[in-house]
């Protein structure tokens, strides 16, 4: 199953036009947009990597860092076969804007390389990050820029960076990454931190519409880092999850998934594919289920123009970054389905890695229970601050989130002034 954006435009296009949308609204005018579009600072790097049976081959890896008005930056890093220049720039402006919504002292940024990490042994993709963290060591820091995992990468990859730096520097430096194993300065909670967040955010939206949260119907599109957790937890919820999907294929069930029993059978066979007692179904059919709630939760894009007006969600809340294309948005809009975006959505990750860092520049740490209700609490906080400002302002809540972070991000660069 192989779900894309639409071909004729760009995620990065798509960017910049929600950051146009905020701009003419707050009347900032065109130099403001022209300095908000622009990434401060970019890196593209080749990373040579000799490979288990002797070849070499040579890799391609970028690091974009696009504001840091606000604060040092902080954004992922992810390992994918689609991973370009543009991908990468339009992630590290989502992440500038969902900094400043939540209101986490961060600017934006994002890394990647372009390889498929499925196809390397574990010994290749540890020889592949120490070199793509020597490439870029000149511009991260735990004061500078803060990677973190994202698509194909996971704690042992941090941990690698942060040894990598580390030997660079002559000594541990536990704040350069966050996302860490919890042996390794990382944080309680943090790995299930976006879906956490993804689930308090679906929560407030499906109260905020009338709909009684538990016995809600919802369709979780990916079943990784963020969709696997966002199932768990709007299970836990009371939430009837009723189609998943993976890189795979789809399964089905109108009775409700059982999710506990699912995650286990991934676990062991790699996929939802076979799940007993699911109807296998295409992958596009989980974005088009019948349900209140639907949770794009994979990559960019896979709500287009081609397929928004079959949605028959009530409410789409972005677990993925991207994952609904402009022209999706205006048919959606049109609809009356509310859209939660990804910029207030999704942001569970880095208010939880926001809160590792703390934690590591401390030398304290704090317990899960702590870490999950300063959370929820600073999610639930963002989500009536964004609600409250679209209902005055009449915006959408994208609009109307976008807004209130370029009004932060701008007002930030206002008054540090230009220089020289």
């Amino acid at each position: 199953m192989t779900l894309t954006a639409a071909p004729e435009r760009s995620v990065l296009d798509d960017a910049r036009e929600q950051l146009a949308q905020a701009v003419e609204t707050l009347g900032l005018g065109p130099a403001v947009f022209a300095m908000l579009a622009a990434p401060r600072r970019e890196i593209s790097v080749s990373i040579p990597l000799r490979r288990d049976d002797g070849t070499t081959e040579v890799l391609r890896g970028y690091r974009v860092q696009h504001n840091y008005s606000r604060g040092p930056g902080k954004g992922g890093v992810r390992f994918d076969a689609r991973v370009d220049i543009e991908e990468v720039r339009a992630l590290a402006m989502w992440m500038t804007w969902k900094c400043a919504l939540l209101d986490v002292p961060y600017g934006g940024a994002k890394g990647g390389v372009r390889v498929d990490p499925r196809k390397y042994s574990t010994a290749e993709l540890e020889r592949i990050t120490r070199r793509y963290t020597s490439e870029i060591a000149p511009i991260i820091g735990p004061n500078q820029d803060i990677p973190a995992p994202d698509i194909g990468t996971d704690e042992q990859t941090m941990a690698w960076m942060m040894d990598t730096y580390s030997v660079g520097r002559g000594h541990t430096v536990l704040g350069v990454v966050t996302g860490k194993p919890i042996a390794l300065g990382g944080s309680q909670g943090r790995a299930a931190s976006t879906s956490r967040g993804v689930v308090a955010i679906a929560v407030e939206a499906l109260r905020h519409v009338g709909i009684p949260v538990a016995g809600a119907r919802a369709a979780v599109q990916g079943f990784g880092k963020v969709g696997r957790g966002a199932a768990r937890f709007l299970a836990d919820e009371g939430v009837s999850v009723v189609a998943v999907s993976d890189v795979y294929g789809a399964i089905f069930d109108a009775a409700g998934l059982d999710i506990a029993a699912l995650e286990r059978f991934v676990d062991e066979t790699g996929s939802v594919v076979g799940f007993p007692g699911a109807q296998a179904i295409d992958g596009e059919d989980v974005l088009t289920a019948d349900v209140d709630l639907l949770v794009p939760a994979a990559v960019e894009g896979v709500v287009h123009a081609g397929n928004a007006e079959a949605v028959r969600a009530r409410i789409v809340v972005e677990g993925a970054n991207g994952p609904l294309t402009a022209d999706a948005d205006r048919i959606l809009e049109a609809r009356g389905v509310l859209v939660v975006p990804d910029i207030l959505a999704n942001a569970g990750g880095v208010v939880v890695s926001y809160f590792e860092w703390v934690q590591a520049n401390q030398s304290y740490w704090w317990s899960e229970d702590e870490v999950n209700q300063r959370l929820v609490d600073r999610m639930t906080r963002a989500w009536h601050d964004v609600l409250g400002y679209a209902a005055r302002r009449q915006l959408t809540l994208r609009l109307a989130a976008t807004c209130m972070a370029v009004e932060r991000v701008f007002r930030a660069h206002e008054m540090r002034g230009l220089y020289p």
